[in-house]
């Protein structure tokens, strides 16, 4: 703030000179904190901004060092940001990085307390779409803390865009370009590779959630699982089935999966002979080879900046002699 070269503030000062000593002091003290008080005033709405969310609200941004992220993906990219001090707490999903854990834990994404999450006081929050239950969303956007939905969708695109949305709520620009650019070129190098896969070559491979009493939960169409298998190059054989629904017997051994692909528990990753003992996987092509592909849930399916890497992964793991890009592995 250059207040010594302002015609006002320099015209007042020198009026008040001939003003006797205690008197002139206490004058140009108070004029000096009514400027620094205007200038911070000014400072704080230029720094003011409206963003567009995933719901077509507009919300104005402005401070933005205590924020509450709903989503493994948000957290992550806000790390990424090199923001992740401003973090005070997150969801129960965002488990990565590893520090991400010593934050305060407000709950589930899809089960949230409007009460418990405004209770660490945040200047901002930050929610992927689909966060929940809707009366909750509907609270905290009704209160007087910017929440902002961030739009949940399964591409390489869609998470490029997602970084750049949180990296200008953030005011990360340049980081951000610079996280997205890298991004474009792995997505890329990724696409390129996985186009070279004959059709007739591309593996069956099936996303089993879990196998409750043996009965597997299978991914259909429109889910994670479902978007990160194809960007692997392989087929999703139950993508006729919309979302994530238990798999019968004859439905998943017509399906005939060459590949089944899961998520480590906390008790370590899925093991091939309890996997393919399931009645439903038995009679499979993937079980007669036991393949099987296990990964950390939130790295496959949480479609945040790992997950160019996730693809990579299961891409060689479906096609172990595929020519696929090679850069720095994720931290």
């Amino acid at each position: 703030m250059r207040l010594a070269h302002s015609p006002l503030h320099f015209g007042f000062a020198r009026s008040i000179e001939r003003l006797p000593g205690r008197r002139f002091q206490l004058l140009f003290g108070l004029a000096f904190a009514v400027a620094i008080t205007c200038g911070a005033i000014v400072q704080a709405v230029a720094a003011e901004r409206e963003i567009e969310d995933a719901t077509g609200r507009k919300v104005t941004i402005g401070n933005t060092n205590r924020i509450v992220t709903i989503g493994g993906d948000i957290t992550e990219i806000v790390y990424a940001l090199g923001a992740g001090g401003r973090i005070i707490a997150r969801d129960t999903t965002s488990s990565y990085p590893p520090e991400a854990n010593a934050k305060p834990d407000v709950g589930y994404m899809r089960a949230l307390s409007a009460e418990g999450v405004l209770s660490v006081k945040p200047d901002l929050i930050i929610a992927i779409e689909g966060s929940g239950p809707k009366d909750a969303i509907t609270l905290l956007e009704a209160a007087s803390v910017p929440i902002v939905i961030v739009p949940e969708r399964r591409s390489g695109d869609s998470i490029i865009a997602k970084v750049r949305l949180i990296a200008d709520i953030l005011g990360e620009t340049e980081k951000g370009n610079q996280i997205a650019d890298t991004l474009t070129t792995k997505f890329k190098a990724l696409e390129t590779a996985v186009a070279k896969i004959p059709e007739n070559q591309r593996k069956k491979a099936v996303f089993v959630m879990s196998l409750n009493g043996g009965k597997p939960l299978a991914a259909g169409h429109n889910t994670a699982a479902d978007s990160m298998i194809a960007l692997a190059g392989g087929i999703n054989p139950m993508a006729e089935v919309e979302g994530y629904k238990p798999a019968s017997d004859e439905a998943l051994i017509a399906a005939a999966p060459e590949v089944v692909v899961m998520m480590n528990s906390q008790q370590g990753a899925p093991k091939p002979e309890v996997v393919f003992d399931s009645p439903a996987l038995r009679a499979t092509p993937a079980a007669r080879d036991k393949a099987l592909v296990a990964m950390d849930g939130l790295y496959l399916l949480g479609f945040g900046p790992r997950t160019a890497d996730a693809a990579r992964d299961l891409a060689r793991a479906l096609y172990p002699n595929l020519d696929l890009p090679e850069w720095p592995a994720a931290n």
